[in-house]
C-alpha cells in the first residue's frame, strides 16, 4: 500500500476524535494496544510461515494496526446521542428511517441521517443480481445446516481475550443473555438471504442497521466507563477488523481452499456467495479497503487480521462466555421436537469445536469445560449425515428446471419458520447490566 494512502487512512482514524467527541474525544488513535501483536515471535493464530511473510510487509501491518483503532464513524455519532434522546428513542426514529426513509423521520437529527445515507450509498462494484443469486445459493446451508452451527460458530468471536472482553462486559456472560445473542446474530445472517433482504427496504437492510446500532452502543457505553476498559491494553472496543471473521469467514474458507488447489479466479457460482459476503459486511460498516474481491486478496487480509491479534486465553472472560453459549436454551418451546433439534444440535457444536478450535484434543476442551463423550460424536455423526443428505437433495433440486423454484420456496419457507423461533431480535445494549473488565494481565 502507498505511503499516500496509509497516511489518508490515518487522517480518516484520527478524524474520529472531531467527529465523534462524545466517544473519542481523549483516544490517542497512535497508541499501540498490547492486543496488536507486530514483533517476530509473538504468539498469534497465524502459522509461523505465514506470519513471517505477513511481518515482511510493514505497509500490510500498519493498515490492519490502523483499522485496529477505526469504529463506525455513522453509526458511533447516532449512539453518541444516546444521552441526549434515549436509548428507545435512538432504536425508533433508526427503524422507521429503515422502514420509511430517513425524510419521514420527524426531527430527525443529523446523524441519523448521515447514518442512513452511508447504508443507502452503492459501492461501485455492486451487483445486486449476483447478490441475489448468492442469496439463493446460500439459502441452503442456511436452512439445513446454520440451525446446527449458530451455538458452534457463535463461540469463534470469543476464543480472544483481547475480542472477547466487550461481549463480557455487555453482560453476555449468563445462559439466558448468551442464548439471545445467540439467536440475535443467527436472525441477522439467516435473515440476510431471503430473497431481496438487502434491498434499501428489505428486512436485511433494517437488521444490518440495528447491528451497527448495538456495536456503536456498545462502544459508547464501554467507553464512558474508563475504569473498566483499558486502551492501553485492549484498544478501541469492537474495532471494524473484529467484524471480519463473522462476516468473511465462509469465503475465506473458500478462498483458502482455492488457492492450495492452484486456482485464481472464481466460478461464477463463487463470486456471487463472494458478493453476498461483501455486500452484506458493507451494510454492516466494513471499509471497502477490508472486502478483497480475489480469492488472494481475501486470504491475505484475513490473514493479516490473525497474524496480529495477540493471542490471549482468559478464563474469567473466553470461559465464562465459552460456559453460557453451551449452556444456553435455544429451543424455541418444549416440544418434543424442540427437545431432540437440541439434544442434537449441542452433540454438532462441541464437537464443531473441539475439531475447530482445539485442534482436536478432548482433554483440552474438557479442562475448559466442553466435555465431549462419545455419545455426542456418535449424535453428531448422526446429525451430520442428516445434514449432509438434505442439502445434497437441495443441490440437486437447484439443477432442475421443474423442481428449483419449489425447492427454493421451501428453503424460504423454512428459513422463515426459524426466525420465528429465534423471535424477535433486540439488538440492544443494556449499559446498566455491564461488569468491569478483568484487571488486565501481561501478555505471555
Amino acid at each position: 500500500m502507498a505511503r499516500v494512502a496509509l497516511d489518508g487512512l490515518w487522517n480518516r482514524v484520527e478524524s474520529q476524535r472531531e467527529r465523534v467527541p462524545a466517544m473519542f474525544g481523549e483516544v490517542d488513535f497512535r497508541a499501540v494496544p498490547e492486543r496488536f501483536a507486530a514483533a517476530p515471535g509473538d504468539a498469534t493464530a497465524l502459522a509461523e510461515q505465514d506470519r513471517a511473510a505477513l511481518l515482511a510487509n510493514p505497509e500490510r501491518v500498519e493498515f490492519i494496526r490502523a483499522y485496529t483503532m477505526m469504529g463506525d464513524v455513522p453509526a458511533d455519532a447516532y449512539a453518541a446521542l444516546m444521552r441526549e434522546h434515549g436509548f428507545r428513542k435512538l432504536v425508533d426514529m433508526l427503524t422507521l428511517a429503515c422502514d420509511r426513509g430517513v425524510e419521514n423521520v420527524p426531527g430527525a437529527p443529523p446523524e441519523l441521517v448521515a447514518f442512513i445515507r452511508d447504508m443507502e450509498r452503492v459501492p461501485d462494484w455492486l451487483d445486486m443480481m449476483l447478490v441475489e443469486e448468492g442469496a439463493r445459493i446460500d439459502r441452503n446451508a442456511a436452512a439445513n445446516l446454520g440451525p446446527f452451527i449458530i451455538r458452534g460458530g457463535f463461540i469463534a468471536t470469543f476464543m480472544n481475550k483481547y475480542a472477547a472482553l466487550p461481549m463480557a462486559i455487555t453482560g453476555t456472560l449468563s445462559s439466558q443473555t448468551a442464548g439471545r445473542r445467540v439467536k440475535d446474530t443467527a436472525t441477522f445472517f439467516t435473515t440476510s438471504v431471503l430473497p431481496g433482504a438487502l434491498e434499501r427496504f428489505g428486512p436485511g437492510f433494517r437488521s444490518a442497521a440495528m447491528v451497527r446500532l448495538m456495536h456503536s452502543m456498545v462502544r459508547a457505553n464501554v467507553l464512558r466507563r474508563s475504569k473498566d476498559w483499558d486502551m492501553a491494553v485492549y484498544g478501541i472496543p469492537i474495532p471494524q477488523v473484529d467484524q471480519m471473521p463473522a462476516g468473511l469467514i465462509s469465503i475465506f474458507l473458500l478462498s483458502y481452499k482455492m488457492i492450495k488447489a492452484g486456482r485464481q479466479q472464481f466460478t461464477r457460482r463463487e463470486r456471487a456467495m463472494v458478493e453476498l459476503a461483501r455486500y452484506r459486511c458493507f451494510l454492516l460498516g466494513l471499509p471497502e479497503d477490508l472486502l478483497a474481491d480475489t480469492p488472494q486478496g481475501i486470504v491475505d487480509l484475513m490473514n493479516a487480521r490473525s497474524g496480529t491479534l495477540r493471542s490471549g486465553y482468559d478464563d474469567s472472560t473466553c470461559g465464562e462466555l465459552l460456559r453460557a453459549t453451551m449452556a444456553a436454551d435455544l429451543r424455541a418451546d418444549n416440544s418434543r421436537s424442540a427437545r431432540i433439534h437440541e439434544t442434537f444440535e449441542l452433540a454438532f457444536a462441541k464437537l464443531f469445536f473441539v475439531k475447530s478450535f482445539m485442534g482436536g484434543d478432548k482433554t483440552k476442551a474438557a479442562s475448559i469445560g466442553v466435555i465431549l463423550t462419545t455419545r455426542d460424536v456418535a449424535l453428531a455423526a448422526i446429525a451430520g449425515l442428516f445434514i449432509y443428505t438434505r442439502m445434497r437433495l437441495y443441490s440437486f433440486a437447484a439443477h432442475i428446471p421443474g423442481l428449483r423454484d419449489i425447492a427454493d420456496r421451501r428453503l424460504v419457507a423454512k428459513l422463515e419458520a426459524q426466525l420465528a423461533s429465534y423471535g424477535h431480535a433486540k439488538f440492544t445494549s443494556d449499559a446498566a447490566q455491564y461488569r468491569p473488565s478483568a484487571a488486565p494481565v501481561a501478555a505471555e
